[in-house]
């Protein structure tokens, strides 16, 4: 696996650190954030998903809170790469 940096969230402390990184391998995106709470995870089931899909979270995967300020490190569709992170 080839992982690449995309971005930390700005002015990240030493206990606060949302990340993004790229598998360059598969276009993946590995992301690391906020655990969302109960509620959240509530609310995003009451919403739902497509028609017929069940809205509870399986056990192989997890909701998580991204900060608005690190949608700028998520490529985007036509191709072009997110900013890169500050030092990378």
């Amino acid at each position: 696996m080839r992982l690449r940096l995309l971005g930390i969230i700005p002015d990240t402390g030493k206990d606060d650190s949302p990340t993004i990184w790229l598998d360059e391998e598969t276009g993946d995106l590995l992301i690391q954030s906020y655990t969302a709470t109960e509620a959240e995870v509530k609310a995003c089931q009451e919403i739902g998903s497509i028609s017929g899909h069940g809205t509870e979270v399986p056990d192989h995967e997890t909701i998580v809170r991204l900060p608005k300020v690190m949608i700028q490190y998520i490529p985007r569709p036509d191709g072009d790469d997110a900013d890169e992170a500050p030092g990378t």
